[in-house]
């Protein structure tokens, strides 16, 4: 017998920051109809997580949002680097990168680019797009409690403002309720990893002679290194409205209510070095740095989402990133089993891919943390083997196990450094390609690796992290209140160069590279020509599997045939293009492009990517029996057996 509830829906959200509201917009592209519910009045009025990485904003393009949320960021369009300085009044000053792309190498691997864009501009973005697709979302909502069973959950929401609580039955209950997440502690799910890390407290403030003392330092942070009041300044409208992290050790017995509006302000005229600088208050806001994740992402029909799974230090802007990215692979997989194309397996793997990368992840930006002093945090670095950089965790991350067929369990689930070469012609490595432009990220905090820039992609300049200002010194110059100390010389040890300015592949040296089309990797960028639109082939998944294969090729055709028939057996929605230079092509490549050698098939070969984009399946030639090959990995990837 089902329990009575007064709301029944397929899917309910706890939680409306980034995360919930990501995974609302997502479930709405895929016409699953869900209920969000939130606590809090209204979204965040607080100017944080600015940093929207690669990969996320190839999401938010599928999504059809990423044009919005420019707009809504262009308030800071024109910010870029980071700043490291003693004050902003001083000689002793370093810009410790100028441009988050130089010389666009980021272009060879991505339709899409970083964005700046404050929490408090995104999520009204993300609300109004969700909402138009059909979301139900309750703002002044709180999940009280739950019970679940085998057919869904039952859950009571309490409407905060009328004190009414109504019962919600759901398939299923995705929890983005945030670090203390009550929906985990329910469940009793454990968390690992190296627990808090440090404390700061996020002050707004309005200050408008500062905007000419920065000047036309347009900068994205900058950490003020004074040893009397160190932080990080971040501009808000690059006027009168900026944010200012101060350390605060509450482990030393510091208390909240010390940062009084009076010291706040004083911290802050020491800081950027104007002594009689007018500083307004307007908010603050204590959030605490941790390295955690969840020991499981799910309990039955229950899934855990964003810091309810895990937390991350903010360096490199890992920790929204990747929570919004839990929504996205979350999102096709509650699509396919709801809408009966998929077995309740697929959800199982949710946990089994997402759960590695996190931990990944958050190790990375601990350390990150660490190479940059991030104020308020004491830890050393590691030291040792340099670590991935910033869009080598965001684009190159791979699933060890899960919803994919052929993963190779040599590869780490973030490259560090050069990999292994393939197997041979056609091995199971696919093709290497140079090395990623190792960019800077877009969030709050310095993002240069130790080891001097990286090769970027294409041949282009490498990253001009030393790039200085007028009469100040460069870059790894070092000197009192200045954090980092001296960096390696860059392009010492670089390795050879090939033709055009680029490393040949495998050479030693430059970084991280990526497999491009490596079931459990994120498909390559390519762009291609669809019936006279431009597009690039991230753009087609998002719905339904796509399998490509390649145009004019006998083995090929087979493949594309046996897979609708496969398809149809199975009650499959499976999307079929050929891909080449042909007129028989679906899909139309540009003149310098091979798509079979960017994503790693041979003529004969076939790929099938997933609704999120990572590559399921990858068969680099021909078979004897397409038809039953096919059928296999898809009963496989989708649960279907």
């Amino acid at each position: 017998m089902q329990p009575t509830s007064d709301d029944r829906v397929p899917v309910l959200i706890t939680g409306g920051s980034l995360v919930g509201l990501s995974t609302s917009l997502f479930l709405g592209r895929l016409g699953v109809d869900h209920l969000l519910v939130e606590k809090h009045a209204a979204t965040s009025h607080h100017p944080r997580g600015r940093g929207n990485n690669v990969r996320t904003m190839e999401l938010f393009r599928t999504a059809g949002v990423e044009p919005a949320i420019r707009t809504a960021a262009s308030v800071l369009a024109r910010n870029h680097g980071i700043l490291q300085a003693e004050s902003l009044t001083g000689d002793n000053q370093q810009w410790l990168f100028r441009e988050i792309d130089p010389g666009g190498g980021l272009a060879r691997f991505s339709p899409s680019g970083w964005c700046l864009c404050s929490q408090n501009d995104l999520e009204p973005v993300l609300l109004k797009e969700a909402r138009a697709l059909g979301g139900d979302i309750r703002f002044g909502a709180e999940l009280r409690s739950f019970t679940q069973d085998a057919d869904g959950v039952t859950a009571e929401v309490l409407y905060r403002e009328t004190g009414e609580t109504r019962t919600v039955r759901a398939d299923y209950l995705v929890a983005a309720d945030g670090p203390r997440s009550p929906v985990r502690t329910a469940l009793g799910i454990g968390q690992t990893g190296a627990g808090e890390l440090f404390h700061n407290v996020s002050v707004t403030f309005r200050a408008k002679r500062l905007a000419e003392v920065v000047g036309d330092r347009h900068f994205i942070a900058c950490y003020l290194t004074n040893p009397d009041a160190d932080g990080a300044l971040l501009p808000v409208d690059n006027e009168a409205e900026w944010v200012f992290h101060l350390p605060w050790h509450p482990d030393r017995g510091e208390p909240l209510e010390a940062f009084t509006d009076e010291r706040c302000a004083a911290h802050i005229r020491t800081a950027v070095g104007v002594p009689g600088l007018e500083v307004e208050i307007t908010g603050k806001a204590p959030w605490h740095a941790a390295e955690r994740v969840a020991e499981r992402y799910s309990d039955g029909r229950v899934l855990l989402a964003g810091d309810a799974a895990h937390e991350m230090s903010p360096t490199g802007a890992f920790g929204s990133n990747t929570g919004i990215q839990d929504g996205h692979n979350l999102a096709w997989k509650l699509a396919a089993v709801l809408g009966g194309w998929a077995g309740p397996g697929l959800l199982e793997t949710y946990g089994a891919e997402r759960r590695p990368v996190a931990v990944a992840t958050s190790a990375r930006a601990s350390e990150r943390s660490a190479e940059h002093s991030h104020p308020g945090y004491d830890a050393a670095p590691a030291g040792g083997n340099r670590q991935s950089g910033v869009l080598t965790v965001a684009l190159g991350y791979r699933y060890p196990a899960g919803a994919v067929v052929g993963v190779d369990p040599r590869r780490p689930v973030v490259p560090e450094g050069p990999p292994a070469p393939p197997a041979g012609p056609g091995g199971s490595g696919g093709p290497v390609v140079p090395t990623l432009p190792d960019l800077p990220d877009a969030g709050d905090t310095v993002e240069e690796p130790p080891g001097g820039p990286s090769l970027p992609a294409a041949g282009g300049p490498p990253a001009d992290r030393g790039t200085q200002a007028p009469g100040r010194p460069t870059a790894g110059a070092g000197g009192p209140g200045v954090r980092g100390g001296e960096r390696a010389a860059a392009g010492a040890a670089a390795g050879p160069r090939a033709p055009g300015g680029g490393r040949p592949a495998g050479a030693a040296g430059g970084g991280p590279r990526l497999w491009l089309g490596e079931p459990g990797t994120r498909a390559p960028h390519l762009w291609v020509t669809r019936g006279g639109e431009r597009l690039s082939t991230l753009d087609l998944y998002e719905r339904v599997p796509v399998l490509l294969t390649g145009a004019g090729s006998a083995g090929g055709e087979a493949w594309h045939s046996a897979a609708a028939r496969v398809a149809d057996e199975l009650g499959v929605p499976l999307e079929r293009y050929r891909v080449g230079a042909g007129q028989d092509a679906d899909l139309v490549t540009e003149p310098d492009a091979d798509w079979s050698a960017a994503h790693g098939t041979g003529e004969d070969g076939a790929l099938l990517v997933r609704p999120d984009g990572f590559v399921a399946w990858r068969a680099t030639a021909g078979c004897a029996d397409p038809a039953a090959e096919l059928g296999s990995v898809l009963r496989q990837v989708l649960s279907l057996d």
